[in-house]
């Protein structure tokens, strides 16, 4: 009798590819937007698609994450998180393959506009999003409920917002995310209360004459609280 230990061997193996797609949130005048591209090969040439790439031999997928999203957008040392595996075997009829996500945040005025041009990237309002390739716009899905729970205790603005900011943008973020309106005094005196952002002495006056006073969050005191489990709580 033949076990299954002894049929599956290294030589006998078929080929898999295993790929990383990224999913990169971005936020613009209280938008939450995804940047997709015009895939350049078959199949499915020409349609709307997530960013990636397949791994190399000599990279871990965080790296081949890590090096589409420099090569799509210039930046380096931003948030990624890796979101779960996606191995259907129907799901992409140009090969067996395997993907693996992961979903990024970036600032929107950070990134590079030519880089992005170059490869015929485009950003989408998340709410406005048209039909992607295979199953991408299941990933997107599961990378908009991982960003809910992930805003619930880290502080997300972080990564998305500019940085010095005021307390309305902030909100506004949360709101976008969560698709729900919250309470201006119950959200500045909740967020005031963990003691994490910096006062600036200077004001937004770009949407009104009075203008909004400005902040930018305290990263140093957040990671020496969160080593000691703090989570940046916005909501009960």
């Amino acid at each position: 009798m033949t076990t299954t230990q002894e049929t599956h061997t290294y030589e006998n193996g078929e080929k898999i590819y295993v790929a990383t797609d990224c999913i990169i949130f971005g936020f613009d005048d209280g938008i939450l937007k995804l940047l997709v591209f015009e895939r350049r090969v078959k199949p499915k040439q020409g349609e709307l698609s997530l960013i990636g790439s397949f791994v190399s031999p000599n990279e871990s997928v965080t790296e081949a994450a890590q090096r589409v999203l420099k090569e799509i957008t210039g930046l380096e040392n931003i948030f990624m998180e890796e979101l779960k595996c996606y191995s259907d075997t129907s799901r992409d009829d140009g090969a067996r393959c395997i993907s693996i996500a992961q979903y990024a945040l970036i600032r929107i005025g950070e990134y590079d506009k030519e880089l992005v041009e170059k490869h015929g990237a485009h950003w989408f309002e998340v709410d406005k999003l048209p039909k992607l390739v295979y199953d991408h716009g299941d990933m997107v899905q599961d990378a908009l409920e991982r960003l809910k729970l992930k805003s619930r205790f880290y502080p997300i603005g972080i990564e998305l917002l500019p940085k010095q900011f005021t307390i309305p943008q902030l909100q506004k973020l949360y709101e976008v995310i969560h698709q729900k309106e919250l309470d201006p005094r119950n959200f500045r005196k909740k967020v005031l209360s963990l003691k994490l952002l910096i006062p600036l002495n200077k004001k937004d006056k770009s949407g009104s004459k009075k203008g909004a006073y400005l902040y930018k969050f305290d990263y140093k005191k957040y990671k020496k609280l969160e080593e000691k489990g703090f989570n940046f709580s916005i909501f009960k």
